[in-house]
């Protein structure tokens, strides 16, 4: 049992905090220390209403400490992806036939015009699902999830 896992269990016999949050708080810990953070925050998200897109990319720990090394971590709010799904009804008619047209070249079925501004919190319910983690070549880890 680790010195974070002793006090989180001290604060609950206190009744400092609630059984919930000692258990998510406990996940937190069992997560990390077995490298599946991201898994947990997307579980997490899921539960509450996401806040933010993040994308993060870090280096190959063998090179962390090296001069070029690039470090990634970008939090986009949810508010600006929905206030942007809702710009999208002020897209001229031209404007969103070529924009479909571009979509449809590169394999995407996806019409501008059938978002409504309805549907926006059952996107952004979809994002809460999202999870994506990538290795590559170089040993960089990108990750991006919503939290």
């Amino acid at each position: 049992m680790t010195e974070n896992q002793k006090k989180i269990l001290e604060m609950l016999a206190e009744k400092k905090m609630s059984v919930d949050d000692a258990y998510r708080l406990l996940n937190v810990i069992d997560s990390a220390e077995s490298g599946q953070e991201s898994t947990h925050k997307a579980e997490t998200a899921v539960k509450a209403k996401p806040k933010y897109l993040r994308v993060t990319v870090l280096p190959d720990p063998a090179n962390e400490h090296s001069q070029n090394v690039d470090r990634v971590n970008v939090r986009v709010p949810m508010s600006l992806i929905r206030a942007g799904i809702k710009l999208t009804s002020l897209i001229p008619p031209e404007a969103r036939d070529k924009v479909n047209g571009a979509l449809r070249e590169k394999g995407i079925d996806f019409d501008v015009r059938n978002v409504k501004p309805e549907d926006i919190e059952e996107l952004v319910e979809a994002l809460s699902d999202l999870e994506v983690d990538v290795v590559s070549s170089k040993g960089e880890k990108v990750k991006v999830f919503v939290e």
